[in-house]
Formats: structure tokens, C-alpha cells, sequence
């Protein structure tokens, strides 16, 4: 009994090693009739964050936060509608710079098209960026 509670307790000691594992490979069928960028944003009471995610490769195409210290230099506060404002606008540019002149937009079942979700939206369609 003592033999099998040391492997056991070896065994949980033991710790996971870190691969890394590659996106997933889609058929070409699947990824034809994928939106290729999506818009993610997440809320916090302290920061607001966005990044674009290229869904085929499942990688961050394009990002801004506003716990950048560029731009929380600039900014009177990191969680208000401005903040979100700016940071969409910050986003639009960074989007155009990589050629990317399109992007879909998913929300959450609990984000409305409201308050500081409108202010990204809309300083991303301010930019030039197409909201798809």
C-alpha cells in the first residue's frame, strides 16, 4: 500500500511539460467560408482591451490595450468610454497598416451595442476599418 501511495504521490509531483501545440489544421472547404479576422474585446474595471484574430491560422493579427504605457500616458482614464474610443481608433490604424480593411464582429450573449463596445466599433469604422 505504502508503494503505491509514493507512486501516486510521485506521479502528481511530476510536472507537465510545456509543448506547444500548433493551431489546427481546417480543411480548405471549412476555411473558404471563414470570416478570416475577428474582432475580440474584453472589459475589465481597470483596462480595455481589442485584438484582431486571424481565425485560419489562429493567431493575433493586430492588438491595443489600453495598459500600454503609450497610451495610458495619453489618457486621463484606462476604463472609460474615451478610452475605448481611442484605443478602437489606435486599433483601426494598426489594422490598415497590415492591409487589413475588413473585419467581423462577433459579441458576446452579455455585450450590447452599447457604451464603450459602441465607442471601438465606432472609432474602428472612423479609421476606414469595414465592420463586417
Amino acid at each position: 500500500m505504502y508503494c503505491i501511495q509514493g507512486l501516486r504521490h510521485s506521479l502528481l509531483q511530476r510536472k507537465e511539460s510545456k509543448m506547444v501545440i500548433p493551431p489546427p489544421v481546417r480543411p480548405e472547404r471549412i476555411t473558404k467560408f471563414l470570416k478570416p479576422y475577428v474582432l475580440k474585446m474584453h472589459f475589465t474595471n481597470k483596462y480595455v482591451n481589442a485584438q484582431v484574430i486571424h481565425l485560419p491560422t489562429a493567431t493575433v493579427a493586430s492588438a491595443a490595450s489600453s495598459q500600454e504605457k503609450a497610451l495610458r500616458l495619453s489618457m486621463e482614464s484606462t476604463q472609460d468610454v474615451a478610452a475605448a474610443a481611442k484605443m478602437g481608433k489606435i486599433l483601426g490604424e494598426r489594422l490598415l497598416l497590415k492591409d487589413i480593411p475588413a473585419v467581423s464582429v462577433f459579441l458576446k450573449r452579455d455585450q450590447k451595442y452599447h457604451g464603450k463596445v459602441k465607442a471601438v466599433m465606432d472609432s474602428l469604422r472612423g479609421a476606414g476599418v469595414k465592420l463586417v
